[in-house]
């Protein structure tokens, strides 16, 4: 058996960094078995789905190191999905019901005022052939119920029906079926709501292993049940936590909070993303993976946690900073000429100020210094701009080498007296413009004599 798993968004909106942690989870868990990774939209919807979004997903999956398998859309399968409505008909498990939104609203109060559970009756199921027939003739429309297998004999008599499954996740996992609704499957204007073309998907693709947030773990009861009548054996099942911000607030596509666009923009690392969305809330502690191999191998699902992953977006750019200060110039070589930072001192650049940075592009600032000099002219006291006159007249005579920062300071010292704090931060701001940065040491050989002796004050 392949292992096959499957992340299936609505193309309503940009994915999240939630969105993501699934994503991930069932890309590592593919990765990890030698398995296989469909993408697979849910957009029956189609008034609110869209292509572009659709088109977005792919290519955010893409940049996060996510390559599909196949991809599938489930508006391209409507035909599938009419011929699983017919088989349940036939089999007595799908049946029409009538009542508006307000009556059903009113039979839920009826019933919390009796002390029973707010789920529906079946009462459609004793519906005469005239009542039929009248409602038809009022022009109201069926919505179609799946009835569920929670009784004996008689539905209208539901018993407490367990359904178990051993979580991947949150281990053993019960749902009793007489505590829900018969889901609507089919809406009254013929759409289909997620719950069976999931199913039906899931069964014709081979889907072994269903991993997902832990918002759908009553879904899952109902889910399996619907395998089961459909003629098929369920996938396993794993309910991983959400993620939510520090205050406790969820995400969504819809708003656009901390999509996986947005925070590219901003200038975060795809594996500051991956390591942030699969580590918080698990065992593990979240720290900067370097590769999505690295990532695999410190991910067990297993580990995660019951509870809500709340995280604080500020640790995405403490991740970043981890990752850019430890990459080699070949992984960024490409990246950096787009940038125009491309002569032959570029490997040398990128290895003295990788360790200042905190989003790649800061360092288009720090080649415009190296070249040019200070973005601003730099705020110097009187005693300070003297000193540094002297200083720059002891500048070395080229040709420079490594060494030539330490020749220099050891003649400025000698001529001045002056040593540590005193000496350097005069000559940091003098040269770069600001208060920290790169080594000097290994900024001057960049500078050069020319580029140098030019910031003398």
């Amino acid at each position: 058996m392949t292992v096959t798993v499957r992340f299936a968004p609505s193309p309503t909106g940009r994915i999240h960094i939630g969105n993501t942690r699934t994503a991930l989870f069932n890309w590592l868990f593919a990765q990890k078995n030698n398995g296989r990774f469909i993408q697979r939209f849910d957009d029956t919807d189609l008034e609110r789905s869209r292509k572009e979004y659709a088109d977005s997903i792919l290519y955010d999956l893409h940049w996060l190191g996510i390559f599909p398998d196949s991809i599938e859309y489930q508006s391209k399968r409507f035909d599938v999905y009419d011929q699983a409505v017919e088989k349940l008909k036939a089999d007595g498990l799908l049946y029409p019901c009538y009542e508006t939104a307000e009556e059903l609203d009113l039979r839920r109060k009826i019933r919390r005022t009796r002390g029973l559970p707010p789920v529906y009756g079946r009462e459609a199921l004793a519906l005469t052939q005239d009542e039929v027939a009248q409602y038809e003739q009022d022009g109201r429309k069926p919505h179609w119920r799946f009835l569920l297998p929670n009784f004996v004999t008689d539905p209208a008599e539901p018993r407490r029906t367990e359904v178990h499954w051993n979580d991947l996740v949150r281990g053993e996992e019960t749902v009793d079926l007489a505590s829900l609704s018969d889901p609507v499957l089919v809406r009254e204007d013929g759409t289909y709501l997620y719950t069976l073309p999931s199913v039906v998907d899931d069964i014709d693709m081979g889907i072994t292993h269903v991993i997902r947030g832990d918002d759908h773990v009553t879904n899952t009861g109902v889910q399996i049940a619907l395998f089961r009548a459909l003629g098929a054996e369920p996938p396993v099942f794993g309910h991983h936590n959400l993620l939510t911000t520090s205050s406790g607030e969820g995400l969504s596509k819809r708003t656009g909070a901390l999509s996986v666009e947005s925070l590219r923009e901003s200038g975060v690392e795809p594996m500051a993303i991956a390591s942030l969305a699969v580590l918080i809330g698990t065992s593990e502690n979240v720290q900067a993976m370097a590769s999505m191999a690295e990532l695999a191998g410190h991910f067990d699902p297993g580990s995660t946690s019951k509870s809500a992953a709340k995280f604080d977006p500020d640790e995405l750019f403490v991740l970043n900073r981890a990752l850019l200060h430890h990459m080699p110039f070949e992984d960024v070589r490409d990246r950096l000429q787009l940038l125009g930072i491309a002569d032959e001192r570029a490997d040398a650049f990128w290895n003295a100020v990788r360790g200042n940075l905190d989003k790649l592009a800061d360092a288009r600032d720090w080649w415009r210094i190296v070249n040019e000099g200070p973005l601003e002219a730099p705020e110097l006291e009187a005693e300070d701009r003297e000193f540094l006159r002297q200083a720059f007249d002891l500048l070395p005579e080229a040709p420079w080498d490594d060494g030539v920062w330490k020749k220099w300071t050891a003649s400025i010292r000698k001529a001045t007296g002056r040593k540590g704090k005193e000496l350097f931060a005069p000559l940091r701001l003098a040269l770069t413009g600001r208060a920290s940065g790169p080594e000097l040491a290994e900024l001057l050989p960049l500078m050069g004599p020319e580029g140098t002796l030019a910031r003398r004050p």
